[in-house]
């Protein structure tokens, strides 16, 4: 293609080729990827080095990267792989293999990591196990090692280098010393570079703070004007012991035909963000709050997100509030939305609503807490047998000092005062979604798609492996079944989350596509929008003139009222946002989980740790800790009081003096032994005093709760 083509045509063909609409193979030659055997999409990388590309296209099944044919891919990004004619031998059958021949676009260009120096050279160990490469730094030019700058950092601290252009996988890649953030064990640090890896925002600009500080604290008698009054009602909040923010409010009356009307009420956070506004635009960027140990870094300023948006008991806030009258089996009988105004009577935590309810009631806060889970218990009920699956897991909390050191893990159960608020907030969002699509109006819907048969059959392998009965899962019968017959039991947590790991991940859209885990046809987040920019989203669409239904939107109402293209858009970096923070957050709480199994090492009476054998290899023991979700290994090598063979058929252990066995189910009481924190990894030993338990390899059956 010579020098006269036209500018805009190479901007059209360089657009195209971001977009993997066309593949450029030579300089200047251009292919269809589907006739080239040619697929772009995002690029997931495991510890392990081997990788799977996520096609643009819907529809087409992951492709697998092998090792050696990632080249020099990294985590995240946008990629062009060609597909191989058929796996190589000694890889899975059926499946498409492939091999990164080009990168579209970097995911970033930034990596975290800790500064280390050789005698020649100094060099960077990437903080992510996928990032396999060490990186050389360059030394400033012109200076002696005495003269380096305070910018260069120091050997142990932590920094972020921007990469130069790295060509071959073979050769090392550079790169430059943009921030240091301060010596690794310094307190704050280990998050702060989490952060950092994520890229997550820390501080929010000028104009958004100087907009906030213009908001009022109290609500006046002109933002209340032409609200529903809900101030005289017994509205309660229950939230997490350390929640800063509180955006969901519920209260339920029994009526006289024996049914209910609930009502929920969340913050109305569109009376104080304005579309295309700084805190708007902000908002958006983010996409979500991020929950990490130490720290929350909010998606709204903290003068609205624990301010005058944050429904504090006894202060007039504004709400958005939804009415659903059920009878008394539970069906949704109608539903109605109001703008409102509410008080609130009382802030509850969990743990006290949990207290209460497992207690007579003793007052009207009793009563009116009882007579909500009478209505969320047949709630929960019906919603199982209309298919959705019971995919709730426990949740550890690693609670911090004042400078971010492990104190204590704290297993939080989705006990009934979890299940109670769960069971009010999807009604309230299954209520809007569907007003929104009879309105049709343009908003973002909570979406996740049938999973991939495929995928299903080799998860069933995966149960089968535990000796499991099972039928075909793509039946939602029988993985609802499998799912009750895996409660209790050693390996419910693996075979959860692998189940989950078979499933599609959840994500926005504009289109109702269904909630295949909720068993609902429409669904969308509207509970949480000082959290999330897709419930404010929906706030606005509910707000809209239903008259204006099917309308073109005024130029002047456009950014109130975004048309389909725009709402796309915001659905799909929303969906990128939710899964960066969440990535931060798992990455974060384990990597505080093993700091503070590294300082039980250095403690001079080790704490002993109950633990649960749920996979017996060659090698050791995998055992789960039940209090702190975590699983790990006892080595072979730390059985010293016999020699152990391993019997694969029946996944067992046997002492070949003493016939002691080591079976899935065992229960064991177990203390630190090593903890890798590059690899995420922990291994244990058997606290000599251990009895080990008799039971089946399966453990009990514990009986539902809802049973």
């Amino acid at each position: 293609m010579g020098g006269g083509v036209p500018v805009a045509l190479r901007r059209t063909l360089r657009d195209m080729e971001r977009a993997g609409d066309i593949a450029r193979i030579r300089k200047d030659r251009y292919v269809l990827p589907a006739e080239a055997d040619l697929v772009s999409g995002k690029l997931s990388i495991h510890p392990a080095g081997y990788g799977f590309l996520t096609s643009e296209k819907s529809g087409e099944s992951d492709v697998f990267i092998a090792a050696e044919n990632v080249g020099v891919a990294m985590h995240g990004d946008r990629v062009v792989a060609r597909i191989s004619p058929e796996p190589p031998a000694g890889r899975i059958k059926g499946r498409r293999e492939g091999r990164v021949i080009r990168i579209l676009e970097r995911a970033h260009d930034t990596v975290v990591g800790t500064l280390q120096r050789s005698r020649n050279f100094y060099y960077v160990v990437p903080d992510d196990p996928r990032f396999v490469h060490d990186i050389y730094v360059r030394p400033v030019a012109g200076r002696r090692e005495r003269q380096r700058s305070a910018t260069d950092g120091t050997v142990g601290d932590k920094v972020v280098v921007r990469l130069d252009n790295w060509q071959s996988r073979h050769v090392n890649p550079e790169g430059e010393i943009i921030e240091v953030l301060g010596p690794a064990s310094a307190p704050g640090i280990d998050v702060l570079s989490i952060i950092r890896k994520y890229h997550l925002p820390t501080q929010f600009p000028s104009d958004v703070l100087q907009q906030a500080e213009r908001i009022p604290q109290t609500v006046d008698a002109q933002q209340i004007a032409g609200r529903e009054d809900l101030r005289n009602q017994f509205i309660v909040t229950i939230d997490p012991d350390d929640a800063r923010d509180f955006d969901d409010a519920i209260n339920v009356e029994k009526l006289a035909n024996g049914g209910w009307q609930l009502g929920v009420h969340i913050a109305d956070v569109a009376a104080y963000v304005q579309p295309g506004s700084a805190l708007d635009r902000e908002a958006r960027r983010r996409g979500n709050s991020v929950y990490l140990p130490d720290r929350v870094l909010p998606m709204l300023p903290e003068r609205l997100s624990n301010g005058v948006c944050s429904l504090k008991p006894e202060v007039d806030r504004l709400t958005h509030s939804v009415f659903i009258q059920f009878d008394k089996r539970g069906v949704a009988k109608s539903a109605r939305f109001a703008r409102s105004v509410i008080r609130s009577a009382h802030r509850l935590t969990y743990k006290e609503a949990y207290t209460i309810l497992t207690s007579p009631p003793r007052d009207r806060l009793g009563e009116r807490l009882h007579l909500a889970w009478d209505l969320a218990a047949v709630l929960r009920r019906k919603r199982f047998e209309h298919g959705a699956l019971e995919l709730d897991f426990p949740e550890v909390k690693v609670l911090v000092d004042a400078d971010g050191k492990p104190v204590r893990l704290e297993r939080v159960e989705n006990d009934e005062s979890h299940q109670l608020i769960e069971e009010f907030m999807l009604v309230a969002n299954e209520a809007v979604a569907r007003e929104l699509k009879k309105r049709a109006i343009p908003t973002i819907y909570r979406v996740h798609e049938d999973p991939d048969p495929e995928k299903l059959g080799e998860y069933r392998e995966f149960a089968l492996s535990f000796n499991y009965n099972v039928g075909d899962l793509t039946h939602r019968a029988e993985l609802q079944r499998l799912l009750a017959e895996l409660r209790g039991k050693p390996e419910e947590q693996a075979l959860k989350v692998g189940l989950l790991k078979s499933l599609k991940r959840a994500r926005y859209d504009p289109q109702p596509l269904g909630h295949y885990g909720l068993a609902k046809t429409n669904y969308l987040h509207f509970t949480s929008p000082i959290r999330r920019y897709a419930d404010l989203v929906v706030h606005r669409a509910l707000s809209r003139d239903p008259a204006d239904a099917g309308r073109r939107p005024a130029r002047s109402a456009s950014a109130c009222y975004p048309n389909m293209a725009e709402i796309a858009s915001i659905a799909e970096h929303i969906s990128t946002t939710e899964r960066n923070a969440a990535e931060a957050e798992i990455d974060a709480t384990q990597m505080k989980k093993l700091e503070f199994f590294q300082q039980q090492l250095a403690g001079r009476k080790p704490q002993l740790f109950s633990a649960t054998v749920v996979d017996v290899r060659n090698y050791g023991l995998m055992v789960e800790l039940p209090d702190a979700l975590l699983t790990g290994l006892v080595h072979v090598s730390s059985l010293t009081d016999d020699f152990y063979v391993f019997e694969p058929a029946r996944h067992q252990l046997i002492g070949r003096r003493s016939r002691k066995k080591f079976c899935v189910g065992d229960k064991l009481s177990v203390f630190v032994a090593r903890v890798d924190i590059f690899k995420r990894q922990v291994d244990f030993a058997i606290a000599p005093s251990t009895e080990k338990s008799k039971k089946a390899s399966r453990g009990p059956k514990r009986p539902s709760k809802n049973a």
